[in-house]
């Protein structure tokens, strides 16, 4: 899944970045409201932690001007205000929760989750059930039969991709785009790399490589 972080106080931004990238996410940031409304524009994210109070645009107008274009992306809103009527101006502009400054890192994240798991809920289940494989997405758990395979935040981003598409082919871009962040600079080969990994995991077969176009997950 990736993710949109728009926060000025950049100490916090890198922390959470940081930290939710080592969770499996695909994270980019951006400090100023008229760059965040831009960057979420542009890309297509599963998920934006927001701050109210930005330059350039304060993150209420983000929000409202992201609804207004029609984007139903999950929106977390983070705040240094306190107070009902600052959480009620949040949610009345088109936000799925706020939290107010300072919080609780491991209540971000379920509070992430949470949304993810709602709009995944509205979509298909999170238990994915590919033949004899089943990829529980909310849990991030593996499971061949009754054995469980372990792959590390990375390999299981990798495997999500496909298997919320089994059966289509899923591009290498389009890996890239969900996996890795928007400053990824590095080899795109690299998505090959965990492919292979998977595969060795999970079984040869279970991952088509269709020549030029991207991959394919085989659900039998």
């Amino acid at each position: 899944m990736r993710l949109l972080i728009v926060e000025d106080e950049k100490r916090l931004a890198l922390a959470l970045a940081k930290g939710l990238t080592a969770e499996g996410y695909a994270v980019d940031v951006v400090h100023d409201g008229l760059e965040g409304l831009h960057r979420a524009s542009g890309a297509p994210y599963d998920l934006i932690v927001l701050d109210v109070m930005l330059p350039g645009m304060n993150g209420y107008r983000v929000c409202s001007a992201l609804r207004a274009a029609g984007d139903d992306v999950p929106i977390l809103m983070l705040t240094a205000k306190d107070g009902e009527y600052d959480e009620a101006e949040g949610l009345d502009t088109g936000a799925d929760d706020y939290l107010t400054k300072p919080f609780s890192y491991v209540v971000l994240v379920a509070r992430i989750r949470a949304l993810l798991r709602r709009r995944g809920a509205d979509r298909r289940s999170p238990v994915l059930d590919l033949g004899g494989l089943r990829v529980d997405t909310a849990a991030r758990r593996v499971h061949r039969g009754e054995e469980e395979i372990v792959l590390t935040a990375k390999e299981f981003a990798v495997l999500e991709q496909l298997a919320l598409r089994a059966g289509e082919v899923v591009s290498k871009a389009e890996i890239l785009e969900h996996v890795w962040d928007f400053a990824y600079a590095g080899d795109p080969n690299i998505v090959e790399v965990y492919v292979s990994t998977l595969r060795r995991k999970l079984g040869t077969s279970l991952i088509r490589t269709v020549r030029g176009a991207g991959y394919r997950l085989e659900a039998r």
